[in-house]
């Protein structure tokens, strides 16, 4: 099995699903596949779904991230960028890769690690996917317990906070409650799109600073 993942080739935009795994499979195919990590992975109790993101995606996902950075700074919060890190807890029978993630309450609790283990460490507090392609596999995040997940489809927003042990989808984001974000992240992403990402991202920038000044 091995050998046939590691001469597959999947397209841009195209996906792979495959049942009943375990767990060392799981673990073996990421050993297996390391030098070629623009396949994106996710595992879930004996389930892989293996995936190639299109330019959309990953200038989507990217530019997602670069706003969240930007609340970040003018909220002068610590944080610390995981971008997608392999999250996997054994005992859970999980593993996911986000499209970007970030740990702003539990920074310090990382810092400094070059690896991340779910067993002994905390989960992203958020984790933000691109699913413009349909992906399927999402009850990974709330069985790793993150906090916080982000999800847009390339039109529309959708923000889930973790209550108990479900998502419950919210108008505001627990970290940024403040702004509107489920209104202003769309029309930044389908704005970027005529200007350009780096004019979007200074007019979110000003937009910002002007709701913290009022």
């Amino acid at each position: 099995m091995l050998l046939a993942l590691k001469q597959l080739i999947i397209p841009p935009g195209d996906r792979l699903l495959l049942n009943a795994l375990t767990w060392q499979d799981y673990e073996a195919i990421l050993e297996e596949l390391e030098d070629r990590r623009s396949i994106r992975l996710s595992y879930s109790q004996g389930t892989l779904e293996a995936m190639t993101p299109l330019f959309i995606h990953e200038n989507t996902k990217v530019l997602i991230g670069d706003l969240v950075k930007v609340l970040l700074d003018e909220l002068a919060l610590d944080y610390e960028p995981a971008g997608s890190t392999t999250f996997k807890n054994q005992q859970m029978d999980q593993g996911i890769e986000p499209d970007e993630s970030f740990y702003v309450n539990h920074c310090t609790a990382i810092r400094g690690k070059t690896r991340i283990d779910l067993a002994i460490d905390p989960p992203p507090d958020l984790a933000i996917e691109v699913d413009i392609i349909n992906r399927t596999q999402f009850n990974n995040y709330e069985r790793l317990g993150v906090p916080e997940l982000w999800r847009y489809n390339g039109e529309r927003l959708q923000i889930n906070v973790l209550q108990g042990s479900e998502y419950v989808e919210s108008p505001q984001s627990r970290l940024f409650p403040q702004f509107n974000l489920l209104d202003k992240i769309p029309e930044t992403l389908q704005n970027s799109q005529k200007i350009g990402s780096a004019m979007a991202l200074r007019q979110f920038r000003i937009w910002v600073k002007q709701m913290l000044n009022t």
